[in-house]
């Protein structure tokens, strides 16, 4: 019930941002929310989707005037200061112009923390193409009677069996889902992305091969993670942060982003998903049998895929991991969007991998400067205008893929680091979708919102330099971004 109660202000949150979306994001936006309720709480008019909305071509979309820019500043001056101390940088782009209307130290680089994912979400998207899976697959090399799990950059693996085997079986038994898993819907659950390949149902389909290949053998498992190159850890990344786990060594395959339990990043995430494989495959052996250890290992010359298990779609898992502001799949992704560049899976090559494609999408990256992809390490220097520039450029891109990176961010007091902020009917709830960004010393909020007015606006706010007054610099750039949505200041 409770899962149902948050896709339908899912729902809700999508449609008070129809509109103005459809002028910009075009029709497969547009038919994609038709028919969509309305959320709940009274907004304006130009917040709210016309009654009976009909196929994408019958979409009339709103056409509010642009805030004044005098009207703006007024606004926004006084709320982004702070008593403590830090400093504070801000741009406010008009999507349909690309000019800003506001600015307050636009162009100063600044630390965007994880702001710095909107970067990798549009990189691997625009670089992997938003619609491509990662295979994760088993190799056999009789001569040696050793089965090798090959990763493929799946860094959201399952224990258990793939989602679709289990939707299939569920379906079989007549049980029912409102969001078939990985449906890929609007108000689908959020965690579709992670075990949507699952290492037993990889395991049941290696069984089933070494039942005919080799009855009455013994095989060894080893694990290949070597898709990813050069250290598994960036030097951009403090120790107490992987101690912390906010980050773990990155493979080209692991369990649940690198979580070993609730709150405990895995050590080896790579061997630990081997271990799952193992055993699985121990525990569907059916006239063979499995040696208990398990190392790093490639597959011989004589070797030869006998199953694999696709992940969810680069597009979903770049949704996750805007969501969660999941560090482990950050970092992946930009090894992944460095390997289909053709440079190094390692640290700098994802880090110039990212830079050079969304320079390719129009986005000017001069004084830019990347200390890693997910925004955890230092040295990053993104400035807010940048930052709302990436948005704008997103929100208006020809292709659908980019535009969806702009719908997976999360959307103010309902999903993703959002959830719990906008509360107590704050002008900004299921109207502002950003990026947050959270380090000891900064917070960031990167995203769009449409104003009263009905004007789609892309904004970067960033408090740098804090001490001790994260809580007031969060509460400052969240007020702006509501002034925004509550703006009827043409």
């Amino acid at each position: 019930m409770g899962r149902r109660f948050g896709s339908v202000l899912l729902f809700c949150a999508f449609a008070a941002l129809l509109v103005p979306l459809a002028f910009h994001a075009g029709p497969p936006l547009a038919k994609a929310l038709a028919g969509a309720p309305e959320r709940a709480a009274a907004v304006p008019a130009h917040q709210r989707p016309a009654s009976g909305v009909g196929p994408a071509d019958g979409v009339t979309p709103a056409s509010g005037p642009a805030p004044d820019q005098a009207e703006l500043a007024a606004l926004l001056d006084p709320l982004l200061t702070l008593q403590g101390p830090g400093t504070l940088t801000a741009s406010v782009i008009d999507t349909a112009t690309g000019t800003e209307l506001y600015g307050r130290g636009a162009d100063a680089p600044a630390t965007p923390a994880s702001n710095l994912k909107l970067l990798t979400a549009a990189a691997a998207v625009s670089t992997l193409g938003a619609d491509t899976r990662l295979r994760t697959t088993a190799w056999l090399d009789p001569a040696s009677g050793t089965v090798v799990l090959r990763g493929g950059g799946d860094v959201m693996l399952g224990a258990g069996r793939s989602a679709e085997d289990q939707a299939a079986e569920d379906q079989a038994d007549g049980d029912q889902a409102d969001d078939p898993p990985g449906s890929g819907q609007d108000g689908a659950e959020e965690d579709t992305a992670v075990g949507r390949a699952g290492l037993a149902t990889l395991a049941a389909a290696t069984a089933a091969a070494l039942a005919e290949e080799l009855p009455g053998g013994t095989v060894t498992v080893k694990v290949d993670d070597t898709l990813f190159t050069g250290p598994d850890l960036s030097p951009a990344w403090a120790e107490g942060d992987v101690e912390a786990g906010e980050i773990a060594p990155v493979h080209a395959l692991a369990l649940t982003s690198g979580w070993a339990a609730p709150g405990v990043r895995s050590a080896d995430p790579a061997l630990d998903a081997g271990a799952a494989f193992r055993d699985a495959l121990a525990a569907a052996a059916d006239g063979f049998s499995v040696e208990p250890g398990l190392s790093r290992g490639t597959a011989g010359q004589g070797a030869r895929e006998v199953a694999a298990v696709e992940s969810a779609t680069i597009a979903e898992q770049v949704r996750q991991m805007l969501l969660d502001s999941d560090n482990y799949a950050a970092e992946a992704l930009g090894r992944l969007t460095a390997d289909a560049a053709g440079r190094p899976a390692t640290n700098d090559g994802a880090r110039t991998a990212v830079l050079e494609a969304v320079d390719r999408l129009g986005l000017d990256t001069t004084g830019m400067v990347l200390g890693d992809v997910s925004g955890l390490g230092e040295g990053t220097r993104v400035s807010a205008g940048q930052l709302s520039r990436l948005v704008a450029l997103l929100l208006t891109a020809p292709d659908d893929g980019l535009r969806g990176v702009a719908r997976s961010l999360p959307v103010a007091g309902l999903t993703g680091t959002l959830e719990n902020r906008y509360g107590d009917g704050s002008a900004g709830a299921g109207v502002v979708r950003a990026k947050t960004g959270t380090l000891f010393a900064v917070t960031s909020l990167g995203g769009y919102v449409t104003t009263a007015d009905g004007r789609l606006m892309a904004f970067a706010f960033i408090a740098d330099g804090l001490d001790s007054n994260l809580g007031e610099a969060r509460a400052v750039v969240d007020a702006a971004a509501a002034t925004l949505a509550a703006c009827g200041c043409s």
